[in-house]
């Protein structure tokens, strides 16, 4: 039986602004949320009989992000060294990973598989949070930042932002409830991945 081969090609249409910001070296898992979603997409080339993967490994708070998701698909990206060096510029951090992963979540309406959204884990000390992103103008903004345990009052604050605006604690983000080492380290892990998910799905532009 053939297996689907171009779902990356649909994956990437939330985030890619333009055909520059693509690389050869992505890989790209497919799960899917339910057993019985077997819709396929009009940009998917398939076998009538190919079988629905029914494996399912995306983690439980990507799924709470996108609570009408049918399927995932799991973006594996190499960082390119030219752009780890800016990276950790920009941000005054050293990269956690130079193979960076997201999520992009996929609803299925009337036969119409669409891309509702995307996600990547980012972890902060002991905390381990989740980014939500949309695409404005071709570029990830952040649409939601959830973390256990973690104030609302402080995380809601990231709504909005991108890889151009600033974090840091005191001026552009107040720590609400969340202690001083911990607000900086959650800042500067959010800040690196939206630069981060900028450098490798974003519209090219100049500064």
């Amino acid at each position: 039986m053939k297996k689907i081969t171009f779902l990356s090609i649909v994956a990437l249409s939330f985030v890619i602004g333009s055909a520059a910001a693509c690389s050869s070296g992505s890989n790209t898992t497919t799960t899917t949320a339910t057993n019985n979603d077997q819709t396929k997409t009009t940009n998917t080339v398939a076998a009538n009989n190919a079988p629905t993967k029914t494996e399912d490994d995306t983690p439980a708070s990507i799924k709470a992000a996108f609570p009408d998701a049918q399927s995932f698909t799991k973006q594996h990206k190499d960082i390119p060294k030219d752009a780890i060096a800016d990276i950790e510029k920009d941000t005054g951090a050293k990269l956690p990973d130079t193979d960076h992963h997201s999520y992009l979540a996929f609803s299925t309406t009337n036969g119409a598989r669409k891309q509702v959204g995307a996600a990547a884990i980012v972890e902060a000390g002991e905390k381990e949070l989740v980014v939500v992103y949309d695409s404005k103008n071709g570029n990830p903004v952040i649409k939601e930042v959830r973390g256990e345990g973690v104030s609302a009052d402080f995380l809601k604050q990231f709504a909005g932002k991108g890889h151009d605006d600033k974090f840091q604690i005191g001026a552009d983000l107040k720590a609400n409830g969340v202690d001083d080492a911990t607000a900086k380290a959650i800042a500067k892990a959010v800040q690196t991945d939206a630069i981060t998910m900028q450098n490798l799905y974003g519209a090219a532009h100049a500064h």
